[in-house]
């Protein structure tokens, strides 16, 4: 095999294919542990975390990614639907044109992707929509001399940096935390940009981690809150002439009454309960919290109307969810793009070799076609001269490519009997459509031409007829296939075969006669 190059100008190793590059190592730097910076976390400590990551060490930024994700559970409610929403979309594949090579390498991408595996793995994939990028590793499978993935492996982020000179290229951690350059078709390197600028500043944590750090106080207060109101005063009394163990006593069961709901005391002694009085508005502690989980699905959905239910009209409701749809329309376009690039390419080129034009796959919800509409407006396009492929109608109708073998339908009207013997088989029909033939106009649209055209149908049938009666002769007096054939050709001049070419030239005449009428 002649040397591959990747959609970098990078040269393909085929042997550093087929070995794992960024699998987790038990004392190296690509360890499973990680660390819990979520634990403590001030405004100072998070700010410092973020410019960490701005100054190329982002793996305080990734574990607390993965923490928040982990502990808020809004926040996981809404990052998982988001995810969630693009992998269950109908994936498809297009072929590059209608010519055989191509068709090929589109079944191929169309056979592979046929798996159980699929939507975790583009789950895995869309990791990058909190952190701003993630990584997958293929693991190729080289069987039947055929090379195929045979899974994608979601590797940690912390695992990778970018070089520090453009802040854009990644590097896998290696050996030392030296810097490697990663493996050519080998990852799936998905960017999800919430906004512009260096891949580590561009998921939604940097945002989501101040609402997250804001709600854990607003959180704490409120159970503060809720432990000193909550709950009625609990007051002791004790006689003048009470002892210090006696004192202690009553102590210890006023502080456990809470927690035990029981206690017992000194005969003499009380116990008094005394109801919290409070004044003002006392739901501020939930409504803090809802205006940051609020802020949270704006910045992860684009909207709040699909996660806090508290009334709006239905007009609203569309909006809302039209602002979802084009937020998932966005993450499957950038999810299809970097699938086409790391992944459909690599296979097309270790298979069929490099070529110009691929295959391109897109995700997304199936466009609904008005075929009540469509397929007349198609007609008429087709009549007016237009072409059109009959791969990009089928494509508009959710309809596979045939395979040669199959089993075709036919227009009404049609059979589909063999061709009589000796004659050959009708020709392929094309796949640039004709829905309508010259002949089958009828009524004011019919002219000297279309009349025309008639006659000569009438007359080049019969001309046929006559060469057809000749040949018809001739084998019912043969006895074999061999004598018939020696005498047709014995008596081929004497076919008249001028006539029948007079008649075709005529025919043609007509046709050139009749596009340039139709044009005119």
């Amino acid at each position: 095999m002649a040397t591959l190059y990747d959609q970098y100008g990078n040269p393909i190793d085929l042997g550093r294919l087929k070995e794992e590059q960024a699998g987790p190592t038990v004392t190296g730097v690509r360890q499973v542990i990680s660390g819990h910076p979520a634990q403590g976390l001030n405004p100072a400590r998070l700010a410092s975390i973020l410019r960490e990551a701005e100054d190329g060490d982002p793996t305080r930024q990734l574990e607390l990614a993965e923490e928040i994700e982990e502990k808020d559970l809004h926040y996981q409610g809404v990052i998982s639907t988001r995810k969630r929403a693009v992998t269950q979309l109908e994936i498809t594949v297009e072929a590059a044109s209608d010519q055989a090579e191509d068709i090929k390498a589109a079944d191929l991408i169309r056979a592979w992707l046929d798996r159980d595996t699929l939507q975790d793995e583009m789950f895995d994939i869309l990791d990058a929509i909190g952190k701003g990028y993630s990584f997958v590793e293929i693991d190729w499978d080289v069987s039947g001399n055929t090379w195929l993935p045979k899974g994608l492996e979601w590797r940690d982020p912390r695992w990778f940096t970018f070089d520090r000179a453009d802040g854009k290229t990644p590097k896998l951690i290696g050996a030392g935390g030296q810097q490697e350059d990663l493996a050519p078709y080998k990852f799936i390197h998905h960017k999800a940009k919430a906004k512009s600028g260096l891949p580590v500043r561009g998921g939604l944590i940097r945002g989501v981690a101040w609402m997250y750090l804001f709600k854990n106080f607003g959180l704490k207060d409120w159970a503060v809150f809720l432990n000193r109101f909550g709950m009625p005063l609990r007051v002791g009394k004790y006689g003048a002439g009470a002892s210090e163990q006696e004192k202690e006593t009553l102590l210890r069961a006023v502080r456990n009454i809470a927690s035990d709901a029981a206690a017992i005391i000194p005969d003499g002694m009380m116990l008094e309960f005394i109801e919290s009085k409070i004044t003002g508005n006392v739901d501020g502690y939930e409504r803090w919290c809802e205006f940051l989980d609020k802020q949270v699905s704006k910045g992860v959905l684009g909207q709040t109307l699909t996660t806090e239910v508290k009334g709006g009209s239905f007009a609203a409701a569309n909006v809302h969810n039209d602002v979802r749809e084009d937020i998932e329309r966005a993450d499957a376009a950038q999810l299809a793009a970097t699938v086409n690039r790391d992944l459909v390419r690599p296979i097309i080129d270790l298979n069929l070799g490099q070529r110009a034009r691929y295959p391109r796959l897109r995700i997304g919800r199936a466009d609904q076609v008005d075929l009540a509409a469509f397929m007349p407006a198609v007609a008429t396009f087709v009549d007016l001269g237009g072409k059109v492929s009959a791969s990009e109608i089928r494509d508009k109708l959710g309809l596979e490519d045939p395979d040669v073998d199959d089993d075709l339908l036919r227009p009404r009207g049609t059979t589909a009997e063999p061709p009589p013997l000796g004659l050959p088989p009708p020709a392929a029909a094309s796949d640039d459509l004709s829905l309508a033939a010259a002949g089958d106009r009828e009524g004011p649209l019919r002219d000297e031409v279309d009349d025309l055209a008639d006659q000569l149908d009438d007359e080049t049938t019969a001309a046929m007829d006559a060469m057809l009666e000749q040949i018809k002769e001739i084998l019912d007096g043969a006895e074999t296939l061999t004598e018939a054939a020696r005498r047709i050709e014995d008596i081929y001049p004497g076919l008249r075969p001028d006539e029948l070419a007079g008649k075709i030239a005529q025919a043609l005449t007509t046709a050139d006669l009749s596009g340039r009428h139709e044009a005119l």
